[in-house]
């Protein structure tokens, strides 16, 4: 047989194999020790989760209307965020879950969040992000020998680790996913009006529930 013909059959299928690998690297359940973070905001008896990935340009577009929201409907909605980075695609997006996560343990995770999202073209492509993160932490006031400690713990990828898992359970596969009352909703357009409309729905199906 042709060696040139053999060549090219082995070259499509590493490059098959490839793109399965691909497809299947965020697809496949981490495995971790830790337990889901339990990062809230907002005081509300109907509950609002986001499945999140700090590098995710969607996720960058909901994030000030997410903002603006969870003030909008704070004494009627509990906000949570739980970490979803699509390492394949976003390379830097696991270090800055992680990053969030150490300024977490000093009380600190909303603030990390806010210059994660509100600086992500700064740090989306950079090839040390860590460098930039430790400047953040630095700006938001915390202990930045801690934060490294933490940053380089098993128990913060633990913690990361089990939100993809619990993401996984309940078919979360694009970020950002939201998860209205346990229920995965689809995104509703990234403005606050479609937002309030089914929020609205929402806290008014559950005071009806509750008579």
């Amino acid at each position: 047989m042709d060696k040139r013909f053999l060549a090219v059959i082995g070259a499509i299928i590493i490059i098959f194999v490839g793109f399965l690998i691909f497809r299947n690297d965020d697809a496949s359940a981490p495995q971790s020790k830790g337990k889901p973070t339990n990062h809230v905001k907002g005081e509300g008896a109907v509950t609002l989760v986001e499945y999140g990935d700090f590098q995710c340009p969607a996720c960058g577009q909901y994030y000030p209307i997410v903002e603006q929201v969870t003030d909008k409907y704070a004494s009627d909605v509990t906000f949570q965020f739980r970490h979803y980075p699509l390492v394949s695609i976003h390379p830097n997006a696991f270090a800055a879950s992680r990053a969030a996560e150490s300024a977490g343990k000093q009380g600190k995770f909303w603030e990390m969040y806010d210059k994660l999202y509100g600086n992500q073209q700064a740090w989306s492509s950079s090839s040390n992000p860590t460098s930039i993160f430790e400047t953040y932490a630095k700006q938001i006031g915390i202990n930045t020998n801690q934060y490294n400690k933490d940053f380089k713990s098993a128990s913060v990828n633990d913690a990361i680790n089990a939100d993809l898992a619990e993401g996984k359970k309940i078919g979360v596969k694009a970020t950002p996913t939201f998860v209205l009352n346990g229920k995965v909703i689809e995104n509703p357009q990234p403005t606050v009006e479609a937002f309030s409309e089914v929020l609205d729905k929402a806290i008014a199906d559950k005071k009806q529930n509750q008579q």
